[in-house]
């Protein structure tokens, strides 16, 4: 028979570990939600496998209009919201970067741009990151087949194209995505969208045309050059 004493002491201990289970079990499902709020996150940073790749996992967006909706913005107000980033690309879907898989996924994957009745002039753009096992030839050749079959009215268009396929393979991952406006938008670099097309004309001479570079390079001939240096001489 325990004294009241020995009995208010268990009562206390009793309390105590009440305290103590609660107090953990808040801490666990504490954990769990964090866990579960990193999960759901609308943004969320993968590990890339490649150097100076960043990819963003997105929920409850799609990417395609939020890169465009960014580049959209930096082209029309010119002005320069990232010092570090170069390209931003929008990846809509991805698969094994082996030529069956990537056929057998792009001919789903394509249906609602290049389906019939849906159509457009397209062309597309390709790059691998360590890989060397993919044919750049191979892979645009083949799914520029497959665009073909969705509808016979899909041409390539290297120039203005309405639509812009793009691959980017990563390892043994193929990245995909159907991008508009890549040729106003300096193909998707955020540094060049910004410039004027002054700017853009002056950083790159080779945009200059046949005639105007004939004009560059043209030699003096002879009479010409007899005359400029007696300009010269008067001038001096």
């Amino acid at each position: 028979k325990f004294s009241d004493h020995e009995e208010r002491l268990s009562g206390s201990e009793r309390e105590e570990d009440e305290d103590d289970v609660e107090a953990a079990l808040k801490k666990e499902v504490g954990q769990i939600r964090a866990s579960t709020e990193q999960k759901l996150r609308r943004f969320q940073s993968v590990e890339s496998g490649a150097n100076n790749v960043v990819f963003i996992r997105t929920r409850g967006i799609e990417p395609e209009n939020l890169v465009h909706h960014i580049l959209r913005d930096m082209h029309t107000t010119k002005k320069k919201k990232t010092r570090v980033i170069l390209r931003m690309l929008p990846i809509s879907g991805t698969c094994k970067a082996f030529m069956e898989d990537m056929k057998k996924y792009a001919e789903t994957f394509f249906e609602p741009w290049f389906k019939a009745p849906n159509k457009g002039t397209f062309q597309i753009v390709y790059k691998a990151r360590n890989n060397s096992h993919m044919s750049r030839e191979e892979v645009i050749k083949e799914l520029a087949g497959i665009v073909g079959s969705l509808n016979p009215e899909n041409k390539v268009d290297l120039n203005n194209p309405q639509y812009t396929i793009v691959v980017e393979i990563i390892k043994n991952v193929c990245c995909l995505s159907v991008v508009r406006d890549y040729v106003l938008f300096r193909k998707y670099n955020l540094q060049e969208v910004v410039k004027s097309n002054k700017e853009g004309i002056q950083q790159n001479p080779s945009s200059l045309t046949e005639e105007q570079n004939s004009k560059v390079v043209k030699p003096e001939t002879e009479e010409e050059e007899k005359s400029s240096k007696e300009a010269n001489q008067e001038n001096k």
